[in-house]
């Protein structure tokens, strides 16, 4: 029997393994052991962000979907200047919100969808020039 420790969404348990070496078939066992307490840090750390890239697109501007969703919010309006990386509309797809950045800085020529509407993949979104 091997020992090991196992981190499993923040708890730790310790659990046991045995080696089978020969080719006969067994059913498993199962040993269920108490959970180990993690342990806890000397002083709580800032979480890590991770940079979103803006959404690189093709076209001359404009911004297209990604994937296939529900346009959940549309965060800019036409003239408006946009800086690279901002978000221009929010599209909900699989039950998660994604934000569509803007891939260069520029000023919002158009905004090709309402809030509500169901767009495909490669719909345009937004044109920035």
């Amino acid at each position: 029997m091997k020992k090991f420790n196992i981190t499993v969404n923040g708890n730790q348990y310790e659990v046991e393994v045995e080696e089978i070496k020969d080719s006969s078939t067994s059913a498993p066992r199962i040993q269920h052991q108490a959970p180990v307490a993690a342990p806890q840090p000397s002083a709580p750390t800032a979480p890590k962000v991770e940079a979103k890239k803006p959404v690189v697109t093709n076209g001359a501007g404009s911004v297209k979907a990604p994937m296939p969703g529900t346009i959940n919010d549309i965060k800019v309006t036409e003239g408006q200047a946009v800086k690279a990386g901002e978000v221009l509309v929010i599209l909900e797809a699989m039950k998660m919100e994604n934000e569509i950045m803007s891939p260069a800085d520029g000023i919002v020529k158009q905004i090709a969808v309402a809030k509500g509407a169901s767009v495909s993949s490669g719909d345009v979104l937004v044109v920035v020039q």
